[in-house]
């Protein structure tokens, strides 16, 4: 594990910033947990000026010896049965040059302590069934598989294209 990771949450309307959030994404879109399809050019252009006006949108980028190694997305939702509000990943990457590392969790432990700050009951997020080595990185971090009961079993992650 290096000693040298910084995490540094994003400025969306920072040029500078704005360009590694692109690069750490787009890297993502390309790898095969990422769909393997690069980001579309319209997307690039536009991306963090939405991400500027979403209200719940927040980022951080982790720097190894200060090269931008992993990037997290997330967005702050409710719980209703908490009657608090949640923060959910919506991503979380890390380039290959710098896994097992420890950014992902650097990345993870900022979102904590930012949710906590922000009275959050609780962190959200979706990974592929497929990907054994993030599943482990966020069972180490303390994330669980939800369920309410055994009888009820484990939440299933659902989508429709729009």
């Amino acid at each position: 594990m290096s000693n040298n990771i910084v995490v540094k949450k994003v400025n969306y309307q920072d040029s500078e910033d704005a360009a590694m959030l692109i690069g750490l994404l787009d890297m993502y879109a390309r790898d095969p947990m990422g769909g393997a399809q690069a980001l579309d050019e319209q997307v690039k252009a536009r991306l963090c000026s939405d991400l500027a006006q979403h209200p719940g949108a927040v980022s951080w980028i982790a720097f190894v010896d200060n090269n931008p190694a992993g990037l997290l997305n997330a967005f702050k939702g409710y719980s209703t049965f908490k009657a608090r509000p949640l923060m959910n990943v919506h991503d979380i990457a890390v380039d290959p040059a710098f896994r097992g590392q420890g950014v992902g969790q650097m990345l993870l432990d900022a979102l904590e302590k930012y949710a906590q700050h922000a009275g959050c009951c609780k962190l959200t997020l979706e990974v592929l069934s497929g990907n054994q080595v993030a599943q482990r990185s966020y069972q180490h971090f303390g994330f669980e598989q939800y369920a309410l009961s055994a009888e009820t079993g484990q939440a299933l992650f659902m989508q429709k294209w729009l």
